[in-house]
């Protein structure tokens, strides 16, 4: 038979609760590092497990240097999901940096808009919402509905802002991109590729830098909701400060993001993750894996548009004084017709009313190629009320245009001893000449001049023949041809890649800007051949500035130059 002292049973029954108590507090000190260690355990097979989604393709672009550093499946065809309204976005920054919209201007939600599927603001059809909340909503809620209410304000419609922005995906040279909508709600045909979308990337910011600084908003409170940015990389990794995430079911989970830091800067993009987080930890080994094999210079050439590539104009959907304005589609343009984005600057609007830009008439600043119509153009001397005659320079001539003179541009000489003053009479200047100012004339007025002096020309017809046997000094200039005067003339011949800086309805417009233009560029363009070049549609007549005699790469260097100078600048080739 076993005996206890009573007064032991205290004290063992303190020691079991002190060794409890220290087997509680081991316990819970180690679960934090477990933890931590099973969230990194997993962490890279959760990262590494992507590169074995059949949707997955990837790229990292140094924007210093141009050069890839990483790459897999880059150009094959993803969808683009929501990375869609990167795009949008750069429609809309193009229309804000011309003047066309401004930031406070309103915009209307119509019903189409108002039936697009989450993610949404959820505005009813006839309420607004301005341009710069419309940018906030695109970026952080990835709003669809409000996409469609941007197409529409730009475009007149979703299918033709769709069109537009395949077209200005092919003139930042993506060229297997395909847009169907603006939103980048599912459609089998919209695709594109990650190099296609590292392309955006760089152009919209390079591009765009005051309007680019919209991608890093971390929230966006709108009508008493706040909303957060889906791009979970924002403030979380260093020197991130941008762009776009995307989701639908068919591309997975997508990510286009730039980093800056320590003087690099890089553009990532990562297609098809199968989850959010999956897609983030790919992208933050790229970052931290590529960053620091960037260039820390500036070497590469910054993003440009190919000048081919169209986009028409369109007028501008918003709502004033709480009614709505509806912008009609218009006709879809030939693939000719030119770059909206080289509109020129004279096109500003109040931001109030609808933008008035039909699609068959240009606008006063606008490079759109239009087809030239042959004209004839006068040269008039300072300080004289008439004009010279329409000939080869080595016969023009500072004296007033007479019948003898007209004569003698036609090949025949005029006799010393004119017997009528009708024959001594100057022929009417041209429509809009004026001391210093170049008159035109089409066919239709080269008629008219000429009858003028056909009657005189005529008169001595029955002369020509004797005096074609007289001495050569009755003949005040050599004849180069027996052309009649009335016969039009071709354009005089432009060599090299030609750059335009816009086109005015007033020929003074068109020199000034010349003016202005080789004045802020004179490196560039001090030997370029300065000219302007009327050219008629319908019943306007318009004056192109232009520089021509240029290299590929000197256009190229020069439009860049000047569009970071406020000028608008398409190149083309000649």
């Amino acid at each position: 038979m076993y005996c206890v002292t009573v007064g032991a049973l205290p004290r063992l029954r303190i020691a079991l609760a002190a060794l409890l108590s220290f087997l509680v507090v081991m316990t819970i000190a180690a679960e934090p590092a477990d933890a931590r260690a099973r969230k990194k355990r997993s962490a890279a097979p959760a990262a590494s497990s992507i590169i074995h989604n059949p949707q997955y393709a990837a790229i990292v672009v140094d924007a210093n240097s141009g050069d890839i550093l990483h790459s897999a499946n880059p150009d094959s065809l993803r969808h683009t999901a929501s990375l869609t309204k990167i795009m949008t976005l750069y429609l809309l920054f193009e229309r804000l940096e011309t003047g066309k919209i401004k930031l406070e201007t309103p915009l209307e939600v119509s019903a189409h808009a108002h039936s697009q599927a989450p993610s949404k603001l959820g505005l009813r059809p006839g309420q607004t919402i301005s341009v710069e909340d419309a940018i906030k909503a695109l970026v952080t809620k990835s709003a669809n509905d409000i996409a469609v209410v941007v197409a529409e304000a730009l475009a007149g419609s979703e299918d033709e802002f769709a069109r537009q922005m395949t077209r200005k995906a092919r003139a930042l040279r993506m060229s297997k991109t395909v847009y169907k909508n603006a939103s980048g709600l599912p459609d089998e045909e919209q695709v594109t590729t990650a190099r296609d979308q590292a392309l955006l990337g760089l152009a919209i910011q390079e591009r765009f830098p005051r309007y680019y600084r919209y991608f890093s908003t971390r929230s966006f409170a709108f009508r008493g909701r706040s909303m957060s940015n889906h791009n979970r990389l924002l403030g979380r990794v260093e020197g991130v400060d941008g762009i776009k995430t995307g989701y639908i079911r068919a591309s997975g989970f997508n990510l286009v993001t730039s980093v800056r830091r320590d003087n690099r800067h890089i553009v990532a993009v990562v297609l098809g993750g199968k989850t959010a987080g999956q897609r983030d930890a790919r992208m933050r080994e790229l970052i931290e894996g590529r960053i620091a094999e960037a260039s820390v210079r500036k070497t590469a050439p910054k993003a440009t548009e190919v000048a081919a590539a169209p986009e028409p104009a369109k007028p501008v959907r918003v709502a004033s004084s709480g009614q709505s304005i509806p912008a009609k589609a218009e006709p879809k343009q030939d693939a000719t017709a030119t770059n909206a984005a080289a509109d020129g600057d004279a096109s500003r609007t109040d931001p109030s009313k609808p933008i008035p830009l039909a699609p068959q008439q240009p606008q006063t600043g606008s490079t759109e190629p239009i087809k030239p119509r042959l004209v004839k153009t006068l040269t008039v001397r300072p300080g004289s009320t008439q004009v010279a005659a329409v000939a080869p320079l080595a016969l023009l001539s500072p004296q007033p245009i007479t019948a003898q003179t007209a004569s003698q541009t036609t090949g025949t000489a005029e006799p010393a001893h004119a017997e009528t003053a009708k024959e001594d009479t100057p022929l009417p200047p041209p429509p809009g000449a004026r001391p210093g100012i170049l008159g035109v004339l089409t066919a239709k007025d080269l008629a008219a001049r000429d009858a003028a002096s056909n009657d005189v020309i005529r008169e001595q017809t029955s002369k020509t023949a004797a005096l074609a046997a007289a001495p050569a000094e009755t003949v005040s200039a050599p004849i180069p041809s027996s052309r009649p005067a009335a016969a039009p003339r071709e354009a005089k011949p432009r060599s090299g890649w030609i750059i335009q800086v816009g086109a005015f309805p007033d020929e003074d417009e068109a020199r000034q800007r010349i003016a202005n233009a080789k004045n802020k560029a004179a490196k560039l363009l001090g030997e370029a051949d300065a000219f302007t070049e009327p050219v008629s549609k319908g019943d306007k007549t318009l004056y192109r500035a232009r520089f021509a005699g240029l290299k590929q790469h000197e256009a190229e260097a020069a439009c860049r130059y000047l569009k970071q100078n406020d000028f608008a600048c398409m190149a083309i080739r000649n």
